[in-house]
């Protein structure tokens, strides 16, 4: 079965950092079973959504990040800081 056709879920880890600043809108997400780079690659393109009660924000897979399995997601809006360790949604 496809990771693509299961309905997964993923845990929000950071922001994407960089030596002198943070990207608020884009995070590191990791999936579950999502373990390889090839599988996270294979992601590239879909839609994510991460809900708090009335808010809710879409944001895209952009890439992997590193080889075990993570991927680079970027939102629309800058994710609060309290979306740390939360559950997002793949949207397929």
């Amino acid at each position: 079965m496809s990771i693509l056709t299961q309905k997964v879920q993923g845990r929000i880890t950071n922001y994407r950092t960089g030596p002198k600043e943070q990207t608020s809108n884009e995070c590191l997400i990791e999936f579950e079973n999502v373990n390889t780079e090839g599988l996270a690659c294979k992601l590239t393109g879909q839609k994510v959504t991460w809900t708090n009660g009335k808010t809710m924000l879409i944001g895209k897979v952009r890439g992997p990040h590193g080889k075990n399995g993570m991927v680079r997601v970027r939102f629309i809006r800058g994710v609060p800081g309290q979306a740390i360790g939360t559950i997002v949604h793949l949207v397929s």
